[in-house]
């Protein structure tokens, strides 16, 4: 049995019961299986003697001490026990906030086992954090090496200790090899089972390193081979090559008040090869905010329609599929050409989507621009051979797939405005090819950004009043919608109603955020890009696809909540037209290590390929969808930011198999397809990792 094949869940094992379950499913954890990939993000070292005296901050203490008194500070119901201990080396302070009662469980000249972080406060040496029993028990808590697994809800470490030990135990041992015995040699792994041990059960520091790597190799060695396999199934759906018509892109292209960039004709010149080519097309298509992507997407579906084949162009929320629908007519309409191109989107109403759905059938509609909205059942095409996906990390994999299972061998474009770092690009998209647009259109100007901190914000309003004034437009962006929640942040609505009564009365000033209606989100945007208001307040429903060239100043406030991601998308939104534009980050006084290297580096370049480099170095890749980015790629155990080199040797090993044998399918390579078909099903939410017929969150 592999460990992708066992799924049983998790109520199965000793001490889980409804509650439990519920918190480990918060955690991704439901089988047996999920719990055994579940790794520890760190361990407690219990077997070797740390006495008081060598306590340091990043080095716990682990003695046996005896308890020679007990203090207290404070008076009345709020005054704490403060237990002292001594060792053969010195003395040390339990200070027992909120917990007085452990005077009973350690009274004066009991002896006792100690693990904790002391510190050296008031001086003495205290510890707040600790953990204790008596020197004589028996226990499973000292003497050892313990994992610490991440946790949510009302789980405690001994809860998932017990857990994994349990499924160790009973399945984990009994696991399969999963890795030919070569590689298992080659890259100096262990077999399966052992690894499972050593990462959840170790008996030294050293086995969970080994057992860890081996996990790691596992998950990266299977994911490509699954991108391995989905290339050579593209290649092995052939169609006849074809010679595409050019007149219609010719017209749009010499109607563009703007000659295309280099890069712009070079990314056309790429899509087209591979449109005309008898293998379907499955490419990437990168580039910076304010690239120009769209309109290379335009003259790559044009000469599609004009063959007589139907193109889909989705676009992950209503505002940017409006966008790309009304920026889409007017081009067409100034070019004088002739296609049919609609709107489908979740509002349209029932008397006017029956018809459009009918059109779009019968083949009526050339070009059909939406959202999730063209994934349902009902929507089919008469004749669809060309799908493109702008903010393709936005959509699910199963939206993906139901798209694709609407045309037969269709070519795929997935675009994105956030630069994918090119090691990951090779690594996770390495069965697509990539394009590239790195220039901007001839006039745009580099956005100046400036850090503010929080109390010198005044500024920064006095100089966005100084650029309404002189006819320009702003946004303000927060982190969230109101003032619910316990940290202490500025929301949206509140700074809508003080920036509109307060700071510009005189201006007009609008909000959007994703619990307003998209109708209302669209009027209020139109009036936004009409020039009949002057500042609109949002939160980061803004980041994409919203296009105002006369807006020429965004201030981010709380900046060190966003990623570095939504920072640069959001930098995006303004320099779009010729005026000098300028970006605010408002920052908090107090900053984390990483928020402050994030904003370091939005202040040093308005490049957003070195910013993507720069994202994967600080924290890996995420999910590049918010003020939380999760990841492009979610995996269980690696972190791409650490385990590159293990990435690149597991596509070596990987393509070196499927080289000889693309699709698995001789008898001694039973045992890979049939883990990688388990690994499929256990990691249907893992957008990339394994599967492209599955949900993802």
């Amino acid at each position: 049995m592999h460990v992708a094949e066992i799924t049983q869940p998790v109520t199965d094992l000793p001490g889980v019961g409804p509650t439990r379950s519920e918190d480990l499913a918060r955690i991704g954890i439901t089988t047996i299986g999920d719990l055994l990939l579940h790794v520890p993000r760190e361990y407690e070292d219990r077997v070797t003697p740390v006495p008081l005296a060598g306590a340091e901050p990043n080095r716990p203490v682990n003695t046996v001490a005896q308890v020679v008194a007990h203090s207290y500070i404070g008076s009345g119901p709020k005054r704490t026990l403060r237990v002292h201990v001594r060792d053969e080396t010195g003395t040390g302070v339990l200070v027992c906030f909120g917990r007085n009662f452990l005077a009973r469980s350690l009274p004066e000249g009991r002896t006792v086992r100690i693990y904790g972080v002391f510190t050296h406060r008031y001086g003495e040496l205290q510890a707040t954090a600790f953990e204790f029993e008596d020197a004589a028990a028996s226990s499973v808590r000292f003497g050892a090496i313990l994992p610490v697994y991440p946790l949510a809800g009302r789980l405690s470490q001994n809860d998932l200790r017990k857990a994994t030990a349990a499924a160790v135990n009973r399945y984990g041992r009994n696991v399969t090899q999963e890795l030919p015995d070569v590689l298992v040699e080659r890259r100096g792994l262990l077999p399966t089972a052992q690894a499972l041990e050593a990462v959840h059960l170790p008996s030294s520091l050293d086995q969970p390193r080994r057992g860890l790597k081996t996990l790691v190799y596992l998950e990266l060695f299977f994911l490509q081979l699954a991108i391995g396999i989905r290339s050579a199934e593209r290649h092995r759906s052939s169609r006849p090559a074809r010679s595409l018509p050019r007149g219609l892109a010719d017209r749009l292209a010499g109607s563009l008040p703007f000659a295309l960039t280099t890069d712009q004709q070079i990314v056309v010149g790429e899509i087209v090869t591979d449109l005309e080519a008898e293998v379907p097309m499955a490419r990437l298509l990168q580039g910076d905010v304010g690239s120009g992507k769209t309109i290379v997407a335009l003259l790559s579906a044009l000469m599609v329609i004009e063959a007589g084949q139907q193109v889909a162009l989705m676009a992950p929320t209503e505002l940017l599929a409006r966008q790309h629908g009304d920026a889409t007519a007017r081009l067409f309409a100034a070019a004088g050409l002739d296609v049919s191109v609609a709107l489908l989107s979740g509002t349209v109403p029932g008397s006017t989507r029956k018809p459009l759905i009918q059109a779009i059938a019968s083949g009526a509609v050339d070009l059909v621009i939406g959202t999730h909205a063209v994934f349902t059942p009902d929507v089919a095409f008469r004749n669809l051979q060309y799908v493109i996906i702008d903010e393709q990390h936005r959509f699910g994999v199963l939206q993906r797939a139901a798209l694709l299972r609407k045309a037969r061998q269709p070519d795929v474009l997935l675009m994105t405005a956030t630069p994918i770092p090119r090691t990951l690009a090779l690594t996770v998209f390495g069965d697509m090819k990539v394009s590239s647009i790195r220039e901007t259109p001839p006039g745009r100007k580099p956005v100046e950004t400036h850090l503010a901190r929080h109390g010198n914000e005044a500024k920064v309003y006095e100089f966005v009043r100084r650029e309404l004034v002189a006819g320009r437009q702003a946004y303000f962006v927060y982190p969230r919608i109101d003032d619910t929640g316990a940290l202490a942040l500025r929301d949206a609505e509140s700074m809508w109603q003080t920036l509109r009564d307060k700071v510009y009365p005189q201006f007009a000033v609008g909000l959007v955020h994703s619990r307003v209606t998209d109708e209302e989100k669209r009027r209020t945007m139109e009036q936004f890009r009409r020039g009949e208001l002057d500042v609109i307040v949002a939160t980061s429903v803004v980041e994409v696809g919203v296009d105002v060239p006369n807006a020429t100043c965004m201030v981010v406030e709380h900046a060190e909540r966003f990623g570095l991601s939504a920072l640069h998308q959001l930098r995006g939104r303004v320099g779009r037209g010729t005026h000098q534009s300028y970006c605010f980050l408002v920052y908090a006084q107090e900053l984390t290590d990483a928020a402050r290297e994030r904003l370091k580096v939005m202040h040093g370049t308005t490049d957003g390929f070195e910013i993507a480099e720069e994202d994967l170095r600080i924290r890996g890749p995420g999910d590049i969808a918010g003020t939380q980015q999760a990841g492009y790629l979610r995996l269980r155990i690696a972190v791409l930011a650490r385990d590159m080199g293990t990435m690149n040797d597991a596509r070596t090993d990987a393509f070196d198999i499927l080289e000889a044998d693309p699709f698995l399918a001789e008898p001694a390579h039973a045992p890979l397809a049939r883990s990688l078909d388990a690994a499929r099903a256990m990691n249907r939410h893992t957008p990339f990792s394994y599967s492209e017929t599955e949900e993802s969150p």
